[in-house]
């Protein structure tokens, strides 16, 4: 598979040798999920990192009452997966699934950890790719409490322009922390100001 889309993301924020650009690349395993099939499930352990070359990932958790939560979406650019999975080696809380045919770089904890020793400059992206998590996280948890339901959406749809062609209003309205009817009512008096 073409890692220059990888390659190209990683040199938005640190410059690469061919040796690290071409260690990484061979660290690397390609593979291609179907839509609605598993990449992590819960009660497994999480053994790689997830960088999602094409379509889109849907990660989430099953609630005591059997409702799944949303808890992020995963598109063409982002890297992904359970890190406390990944990290302690505890079976996962999550599970990621398709949600559309996807195209998936794995970067194995193993190879992860010897690109880290091996090459100081991973350790400088990763660093600046988990902060910039952190703090999209940081930021949905401050909106969850200070923004109104239509505000949500609203940033959503900047956020994932995309998302609501293929994506099941169910899933949006459990990753804004809504029901799909509330969500479905949003949507409407949406449509009824712009007319």
């Amino acid at each position: 598979m073409n890692v220059t889309g990888i390659l190209n993301g990683i040199k938005k924020h640190v410059a690469l040798t061919n040796e690290e650009a071409q260690f990484l690349s061979a660290s690397l395993n390609h593979t291609r999920l179907d839509q609605g099939e598993y990449i992590e499930v819960s009660g497994e352990i999480s053994n790689s990192l997830i960088y999602v070359h094409s379509g889109c990932l849907m990660t989430y958790f099953t609630q005591t009452t059997g409702t799944d939560q949303v808890i992020q979406f995963s598109t063409a650019g982002w890297w992904t997966g359970d890190l406390s999975s990944l990290t302690s080696g505890e079976p996962s809380s999550y599970t990621t699934r398709a949600l559309t045919s996807c195209e998936l770089l794995l970067l194995p904890k193993i190879r992860m950890d010897e690109l880290l020793q091996r090459y100081p400059v991973f350790e400088k992206y990763f660093r600046i790719i988990f902060q910039n998590s952190l703090i999209t996280h940081q930021n949905r948890i401050i909106q969850a409490f200070t923004h109104t339901a239509d505000e949500r959406y609203q940033n959503f749809q900047q956020q994932y322009p995309q998302l609501e062609q293929f994506v099941p209003l169910k899933y949006i309205a459990s990753y804004l922390g809504m029901t799909p009817e509330f969500l479905s009512k949003i949507r409407r008096n949406r449509t009824k100001g712009k007319s």
